[in-house]
This record gives C-alpha cells, structure tokens and sequence, in this order.
C-alpha cells in the first residue's frame, strides 16, 4: 500500500516529513483530525527498523489522539511525531531545536509535547523555536512531567475495570501484573500499592523493578512470564502490539487495563479475541487519557488538582465505554470508537451549518 493510499484508508488531514541534514534530524509529524480543536499529541523517539515501520506507528498514534480527546470531551483534535534514530546517539540540543521549526511552521496547527525517549528538558529545546509545546515545568503555567497524572487516570480505569468485569468496589487484595515500569508504571505502582494490592512486575531495566519492588513488594518476573501470571488484572505500561494470537492465548488475567499505546497489535481481530475470551479490554487511549488532560489544563489555565480530577472521570468514560459494548455486542475498543466519532460528527455537522448560515446573503449584510 502507497503511502497516500495509507494515509487516506486512516483518514489523516496531514502529513509532515521532517529532514535536517546538520543535526540528523529524520521525523514525520501526523495532524489526523483537528474537528474538535487544535492537533495535539507527543514526540516520541525510537531507532525505527525502516522508515515505513515508523510511518505506521506516527499514523496509529495520531488517529489514537484523535479518539482519546473525543471522548475525554476535549476540545482537541488528534496528532503525532515520531523522531527516528537512537536516542542514546542522536539526542541534541540543535536535533531538537530543528524540529521545533519543523512544528512551529504548522502554525498552531499541532501541538507537541514529550512521549517515548524524549524528556522535558528535551521539549524546552523544542520550546526555543515554537510556543507550540505543552509540557514544560519552566514555564510560567507549565505542568512540567504528565506521568503521574497520566497513571493516576490508568489507576481509575483499573477501578471501573474491576467493577465492571469482577463486581468488587476495592482494589485491596486483589493481583495486578504491570508490565513495564517506567515513568507511567512506576507511578501506577504506588497508586496500587497504597490500596492494598498485590503486585507482579515486570521490565527489561532490572534496577527500576528492584527499586519498584523494594518499594512496593511487587513480586518480580520474566517479561514473557508476566502475560501467565495468575492475577485479576493485567496493566500493560511499555510499548505497544503486546495483545496478538501469542499473548492473548495464554494469558491468564480477566482484565487488561494499562497505560501503554497501540495495545492491541491487530484491532479488529485481537479485539475480538478478547471478547471471545472473556476477557474486559479496557480500550487504550480511553484509561491513558490523563496525559493528556494534564496537558490540555496547561493550554487553558494549568492547576494540577483540577488535572487530577478530571482525569478521575476516566472511570465513568470507562464505563461507558463497557455499557456501549455491551449494549451493541461489540468489542470495547469499537465502543470506544463509536462513542469518540459520534462526538466528532455532532460537531462537525455543527460547523457546517455554521458555514452555510455565514454564507447566506442576509449574514453578510
């Protein structure tokens, strides 16, 4: 499939490929849908097997923001950047600053903010070309790291998870695996941990899990045991396509809700695979929603306690979610995606009534 052919199957505004040959910048920029508002969505960097493998993650990723924002009931269309390359080689000031340009001359079209591999000292590199950037702690008004804003909605979405599938109220006593503990997960470990429940970790960095684990008692496991673990919830929080025809036939846990991206490696099939299973799927870009609600607080007015609690609401989006699905008999990540493009459509007919009402003769006077 050509790449315009891509492009339009996923119904993308925008594409921006990104090249400076003196930092060895190589990024691709991905607005989806800016309906609702102003593309919004982080930069994340990774050494890319091929160009095309990072064209497909920039795609998906954007189209995600899109969803999340529509049914967080944010006034946020949905994009996306990927920077290729080795982050422990090719970091910079200068690589940074470039791709500030690169985002400053989409005019407010996209707004950026740190994801995968990149910091927020990296974005105040970015913060020097364009005032296109959220996420920043220097800032006057800047909410600095989303993390633990992002984990704390992850921790609600495990909540109304376990009320929907397991009947219970309270987290204590029950099992979560999480599966990588990064700046996400580490934080939804506390969460878990203060609320009495019995944690199983894992993570390719093995002195973030004895720091976890000395912290919290996690118990620590192989990365491709933790999918047979034998507990209530499986919380994904590292890079994505982790629920495929491997993983899902073994896994063990009644509910996977986690704050990583892209969980589902095919949508339609490993969704239904789920379904089938039984197992409650807590849609992705619906539970790690607070990331970006701790950003958009910053664009319009940033306090950290008002963050928190509009990102507690993913636990009745979530339950939403889980009615649409049932009430259509559909997977959740489809109900999810009813739920967002039903927004979208409402204001988008909006918008065009709004333009046939200017056009009329009578408006112009």
């Amino acid at each position: 499939m050509g790449t315009f052919d891509l492009v339009e199957k996923m119904g993308h505004e925008q594409v921006v490929y990104c090249h400076d040959k003196n930092t060895g910048l190589k990024a691709i920029i991905a607005i989806h849908d800016t309906t609702l508002g102003p593309a919004l969505g982080g930069t994340r960097m990774w050494d890319y097997a091929s160009d095309e493998a990072a064209l497909t993650d920039v795609l998906r990723l954007s189209r995600g923001m899109t969803y999340k924002a529509a049914v967080a009931g944010l006034n946020l269309g949905g994009g996306k950047a990927v920077i290729i390359g080795d982050p422990r080689k090719l970091k910079s000031e200068g690589l940074f600053r470039s791709f500030g340009r690169f985002v400053n001359g989409l005019s407010g079209r996209y707004i950026t903010a740190e994801d995968v591999n990149i910091n927020v000292r990296d974005i105040e590199h970015v913060s020097a070309e364009t005032k296109y950037v959220t996420g920043i702690s220097s800032r006057p008004g800047g909410s600095g790291d989303p993390s633990p804003v992002t984990a704390w909605g992850v921790y609600c979405g495990i909540k109304a998870s376990v009320k929907e599938r397991l009947r219970k109220d309270s987290l204590s006593g029950l099992r979560v695996a999480v599966q990588g503990v990064g700046a996400v997960g580490s934080y939804l470990c506390g969460y878990l941990a203060k609320d009495g429940v019995k944690l199983v970790i894992s993570d390719i960095d093995q002195a973030k899990l004895q720091k976890i684990a000395a912290e919290t008692g996690a118990k620590i496991v192989a990365d491709n045991e933790i999918f047979t673990a034998d507990v209530d919830v499986f919380a994904p929080c590292a890079l994505g396509a982790i629920l495929n025809d491997e993983t899902i036939s073994i896994l063990k846990a009644p509910v996977v809700a986690g704050g990583a991206n892209n969980q589902l490696q095919d949508e339609t099939r490993h969704g239904k695979m789920l379904r089938e299973k039984n197992v409650l799927y807590a849609p992705d870009y619906v539970i790690n929603a607070g990331g970006l609600i701790n950003v958009y607080n910053e664009l319009v007015g940033y306090n950290a306690e008002k963050a928190r609690n509009q990102a507690s609401s993913i636990y009745d989006t979530l339950l939403s979610v889980f009615h649409e699905a049932e009430k259509q008999n559909i997977p959740t990540h489809q109900a999810s995606n009813v739920i967002a493009e039903r927004r979208i459509s409402s204001v988008r007919s909006i918008a065009g009534l709004r333009n046939s009402y200017n056009n009329q003769p009578w408006v112009r006077g």
